[in-house]
């Protein structure tokens, strides 16, 4: 369910951290996750959002911590979004307690 976001034209170009984006995907129901590299803030940066929902940004001092980061940040995003490929999916309350939990779990 993730795919190149903007079929990898990202990758390479400067983040919504000001580092090199060098992981960048979309979920089709309705996440981005993007990894950077050289931030301002911090050497490694994942940045995560639920369209019309919420946005997260993590910081990380080395590349191999990231990267096993953003693959468990991708998996519990799937989990969060995944809700919405039912049509009669209406939990609002649900989804923002899942969204507060994902942000306790992944600080």
């Amino acid at each position: 369910m993730w795919q190149p976001f903007n079929n990898g034209t990202t990758l390479g170009l400067k983040g919504s951290e000001s580092g090199e984006t060098i992981r960048d995907e979309e979920h089709v129901q309705g996440a981005r996750i993007t990894l950077e590299q050289n931030a301002n803030i911090a050497p490694f940066t994942i940045t995560c959002g639920i369209y019309g929902w919420m946005v997260h940004t993590r910081f990380f001092a080395t590349e191999d911590e990231a990267v096993a980061e953003y693959d468990k940040m991708k998996a519990s995003l799937s989990e969060i979004v995944e809700r919405f490929s039912d049509p009669n999916y209406d939990d609002r309350r649900g989804t923002e307690k899942a969204m507060e939990a994902f942000v306790e779990t992944y600080p």
